[in-house]
C-alpha cells in the first residue's frame, strides 16, 4: 500500500504523542512512584454481539482484579465498520482506542500504515514462543512483531443432525455429493440443503481454494484470482444457486444465514468456530449434540479452508502503553484463552492452553484443530485485507446472475493488479 511523508510524520507525531502523554508511566510497565499500572485502557472488541462479546466484555473488565488502579472501556464495534473506523480515528489521532481486535489480514496494513506499537520487547508477548507458529505468522511485519494472536480459526460445514437422519444422508465430502445430498434432502423433508452466504468473499474462500486457485501469490507478485481455477471456482457457486442445493443472499448474509440454519429452514451451513455460540441459541440446537460439524466439501482438485482469527494490537499512540502492554498479555494468556474456549468454543492461539482441561473436552476445538492446522493462508502483505472488497462486488454478481463467472473473475484480477502495483 502507498505510503508517503503524511503517514510517516504521522507516526512520529503519535510517537511524541505518547511520549508526552504517557509520561507517568516507567519502560518497565510501572507508574512512577506507586509500582502500580493505572488510568484507562480503551478496548475495541470486534466480536459478535449479542453473544461472544458478553463474554470478553466480563473477561476484559476482570483485568481489573490484577491491576485495581486501571479501568478497562470495553467497547463492540461491529466487525463490518471496524477496520475503516480503526483506520480514521488513528489518522486523525483521536478516538482511536488503546487496543484493537484485529482480523488477521488487517494487522499488516495498520502496520504498514504505522498505526501500531512495535511489541518486541514489552509485556504484551511474553512467552511467545508458546503461540502456535501459524496464529504467530500473521502478527510480524518487516520483522517487527506488532500484534498478539488471540483466537485462531478456520471452516467447516455445520450440518443439523436431525434433518440429515430424517433425509437418510451422510455429509458430504466433495462439491459433487453435497448437490446430491441437497437434494435428498428436499425431496424427503422439503428443506433447502444449505445457505451459502453470499455477501462475503470469506465464504468463497473454500470453493476457490477447492478448485486449487487463490486470490494472489505473494511470493511471485502474480495475481491468480482470473486464472481458469478462479473461473472454475465461481462457476460452481453458482451451480449450486442455480441447481437449489444452496439458497443465497445479496445483503444481511449473516443474520439471513444463521436464522435460517438456526430455525431448521435448511440443513447446512459453512461457518467457523466463532458461530458456534450464536448457532446453539437457535431452537434447533437447544439440545447441542444436534449439532454437527464437518470439513468444508472438496473441490475437483483439492480440500481447504482459509486460515482465519484475531490479534490483538496496542494504537501507536496511545497514552497508555504500558497498561495496555499488560491488558494484551492478560488477554491472550492461556488461562483466558481456555476461560474463552469453555464459554464460545473458540480456539486458543497457545500450545499450552490445549492441556487445559476446558479446551481438552471441548469438541468443537477438537474437530477445528487439525482443520487450523492444515488451512490455506492469506498473503500477509498490507493490502490483503483490501482484495476483498472487489472479489465480493464480483462474487454477488455472479450468485444472483448479474455477471459471468469469466467476466466476474476478470473484473476483479484487473482491480487487483491496480491496487498491487507492479504485480503480474
Amino acid at each position: 500500500m502507498r505510503r508517503g511523508i503524511t503517514a510517516t510524520a504521522l507516526v512520529a507525531a503519535l510517537a511524541l504523542a505518547a511520549t508526552a502523554c504517557g509520561s507517568d508511566s516507567e519502560s518497565d510497565g510501572t507508574s512512577k512512584g506507586s509500582g502500580e499500572l493505572s488510568g484507562t485502557v480503551t478496548w475495541w472488541d470486534t466480536s459478535t454481539a449479542g453473544s461472544e462479546d458478553k463474554v470478553f466484555k466480563k473477561i476484559a473488565e476482570d483485568f481489573t482484579k490484577q491491576h485495581p488502579k486501571v479501568k478497562v472501556k470495553y467497547v463492540n464495534v461491529p466487525f463490518g465498520d471496524a477496520q475503516n473506523k480503526f483506520k480514521n480515528a488513528a489518522q486523525s489521532g483521536s478516538d482511536a482506542p488503546d487496543v484493537i481486535r484485529s482480523e488477521v489480514a488487517w494487522t499488516p496494513e495498520f502496520a504498514d500504515l504505522g498505526y501500531l506499537a512495535p511489541l518486541d520487547g514489552t509485556a504484551a508477548l511474553k512467552d511467545s514462543g508458546d503461540f502456535l507458529k501459524q496464529a504467530a505468522a500473521s502478527t510480524k511485519y518487516k520483522d517487527k512483531t506488532y500484534a498478539v494472536p488471540q483466537v485462531i480459526d478456520s471452516m467447516g460445514i455445520f450440518y443439523n443432525k436431525k434433518i440429515f437422519k430424517e433425509a437418510g444422508v451422510e455429509v458430504p465430502k466433495t462439491v459433487d455429493e453435497l448437490k446430491t445430498v441437497s437434494k435428498k434432502i428436499k425431496d424427503k423433508t422439503g428443506k433447502t440443503g444449505m445457505y451459502l452466504r453470499g455477501d462475503d468473499a470469506y465464504w468463497f474462500l473454500s470453493f476457490l481454494y477447492g478448485e486449487g486457485g487463490d486470490m494472489v501469490d505473494a511470493s511471485s507478485k502474480t495475481v491468480t484470482i482470473d486464472d481458469a481455477a478462479g473461473v472454475k471456482a465461481m462457476k460452481v457457486v453458482k451451480d449450486l444457486v442455480d441447481s437449489g442445493a444452496a439458497q443465497t443472499d445479496a445483503t444481511d448474509g449473516w443474520e439471513n444465514m444463521q436464522a435460517s440454519f438456526k430455525d431448521g429452514k435448511v440443513a447446512m451451513m459453512i461457518n467457523g468456530p466463532w458461530a458456534v455460540s450464536d448457532t446453539y441459541s437457535g431452537k434447533e440446537f437447544k439440545d447441542k449434540a444436534n449439532l454437527g460439524v464437518a470439513p468444508v466439501p472438496a473441490g475437483s482438485a483439492a480440500q481447504g479452508a482459509p486460515q482465519g482469527g484475531h490479534n490483538l494490537a496496542v494504537y501507536a499512540g496511545s497514552k497508555n502503553l504500558d497498561a495496555s502492554y499488560a491488558f494484551v498479555e492478560y488477554m491472550t494468556s492461556a488461562d483466558t484463552q481456555a476461560k474463552v474456549t469453555k464459554e464460545l468454543s473458540l480456539l486458543p492461539t497457545r500450545t499450552s492452553a490445549y492441556a487445559k482441561q476446558d479446551v481438552v473436552d471441548n469438541e468443537i476445538v477438537g474437530f477445528f484443530k487439525p482443520v487450523v492446522e492444515t488451512a490455506v493462508e492469506r498473503p500477509w502483505i498490507p493490502e490483503t485485507g483490501s482484495l476483498f472488497a472487489p472479489l465480493v462486488t464480483e462474487y454477488t454478481k455472479v450468485l444472483t446472475g448479474q455477471a459471468a463467472p469469466d467476466k466476474a473473475v476478470k473484473t476483479t484480477g484487473d482491480s487487483y493488479r491496480k491496487l498491487l502495483k507492479g504485480w503480474k
